[in-house]
């Protein structure tokens, strides 16, 4: 082999190296960042976020909500219903029941962790939790 494909080739494995590392800490973020919200349940959130918007934009301008923006803001609505409960079912994914479990392990929180956090979306009945006592 001549001596300038052997420095060509050690030049590729150095840059095939250099990319292999980034790309492991790439991935390292991106599940340090899924380990709290998963990726798929924060896209949806901003999907849902939009429709809101989109609602909002109507209204701001006086307009009537056409049906179909309507029916998927609902739609979105039950949906979310359906994401948390099974980011709270250990069962299913439990995500979010397992970053509750940690948070109750901890200090210096304002709110009550250790309620069942899920359970005011299988009643609908659209009331917030009371806010503890400051003290």
């Amino acid at each position: 082999m001549s001596e300038d494909a052997d420095a060509y080739l050690k030049n590729i494995a150095r840059d095939m190296q250099a990319l292999r590392s980034m790309l492991t800490e790439v991935v390292l973020y991106m599940k340090d960042a899924e380990s709290e919200i998963p990726e798929k349940m924060r896209r949806f959130m901003m999907y849902m976020h939009d429709m809101h918007d989109i609602k909002y934009m109507y209204e701001e301008l006086g307009l009537e909500v056409p049906a179909y923006i309507m029916r998927e803001v609902e739609r979105c609505d039950d949906r979310l219903k359906h994401l948390l409960k099974d980011l709270f079912d250990l069962d299913k994914d439990g995500k979010f029941e397992r970053v509750r479990q940690d948070m109750t392990q901890r200090g210096g929180n304002r709110y009550d962790h250790t309620r069942l956090i899920g359970g005011i979306h299988e009643t609908g009945n659209g009331q917030q939790p009371k806010r503890p006592a400051e003290g």
